[in-house]
């Protein structure tokens, strides 16, 4: 069987960029750390190749981060984040009916960001932006980012919020290198990351605002019972939601397949988030996209679900004109 397919969650690097990423090599055995690089910044026929071999029509491309999350000169990472923005779409012009976009912007300058953001959306035609994580030890729940949320909302752009290492290094995994990173501390970040926006209020502000989170919603799909339940008894230090949290979740976060080929967490997702709110993604290079095709062309679900998670969802996610 075979069924064609959008991914989003599809990276890329640029050179100024690779001295960023090489932070987060700590998180995987030394060995492997610089294997990526060649496809990361391939967007030619290696990538295409592994694209067709496997059904992936079209794939919305997302720097590999930190990329500027990390940078501590602002006018230098808003500066980048343009430059990578403007590389990413030349790349993107050559191959349209086959690559898209998520624009790459500077949080530490929230306006920047927004005005970019727009740019990025309005000129360069991408479907909206990948964060990497908190930048400099800032989310996305900070007052200074109303107005990239009041931008992002207005352009009706989802924010994919990608894992990065937190800035501080909890004593939770001392002497425990192999929970740093993709196996277990980046979902923790990720997810609460998510849950900061959710508690703050930014969905009651800014309606239209969309986040998603890939690897199946980095766990939050499993807990919004208990989610729920330990909200009413929370210490909210003066936040109050109009509905649960729950509420939000289901209506303004979306969630991706990328990295996580199981039928369990699948079902729990569409089960609790809804049919429409699930989207495929291979997380290419850094899964097998062999795998993540062959996961969701068999997995126990109807013809019409697979279609809307390997196509239509996306399509009207991310407004794509394809």
């Amino acid at each position: 069987m075979s069924i064609k397919k959008i991914a989003l969650e599809e990276h890329f690097m640029a050179p100024d960029f690779v001295d960023y990423w090489a932070m987060t090599f700590g998180n995987i055995s030394p060995e492997l750390s610089d294997k990526a690089l060649g496809a990361l910044s391939d967007f030619g026929a290696r990538r295409l190749e592994d694209m067709d071999k496997n059904g992936i029509e079209f794939a919305v491309l997302g720097l590999a981060g930190p990329g500027v999350q990390a940078e501590t000169n602002t006018a230098l990472a808003v500066r980048r984040a343009r430059e990578v923005n403007d590389l990413l779409a030349a790349e993107v012009a050559k191959k349209p009916n086959r690559y898209g976009g998520l624009a790459h912007v500077a949080m530490q300058d929230a306006k920047a960001a927004a005005d970019e953001l727009e740019r990025c959306i309005t000129q360069l035609g991408f479907s909206g932006v990948m964060i990497n994580g908190a930048t400099n030890g800032m989310y996305l729940d900070d007052p200074s980012a109303e107005i990239f949320w009041e931008r992002a909302a207005a352009l009706k752009a989802p924010v994919y919020i990608h894992p990065n290492n937190p800035t501080d290094y909890p004593a939770m995994y001392k002497d425990h290198p192999e929970l740093w990173g993709p196996m277990w501390s980046w979902g923790v970040e990720t997810a609460t990351h998510a849950m900061r926006v959710v508690t703050a209020g930014i969905f009651e502000r800014y309606p239209d605002a969309m986040i998603i989170l890939g690897h199946m919603g980095e766990a939050i799909p499993f807990q919004l019972w208990r989610i729920d339940s330990r909200w009413a008894i929370a210490n909210r230090q003066g936040r109050t939601l109009k509905e649960p949290p729950s509420h939000y979740i289901r209506k303004n976060i979306m969630v991706t397949t990328s990295g996580v080929c199981s039928e369990e967490p699948l079902h729990c997702a569409i089960d609790a988030l809804g049919a429409d709110n699930v989207m495929f993604s291979a997380d290419y290079p850094f899964e097998r996209t062999i795998e993540a095709s062959q996961f969701i062309e068999t997995a126990k679900i109807d013809e019409v679900l697979r279609q809307k998670i390997c196509w239509d969802n996306a399509k009207r996610i991310l407004n794509l004109k394809i």
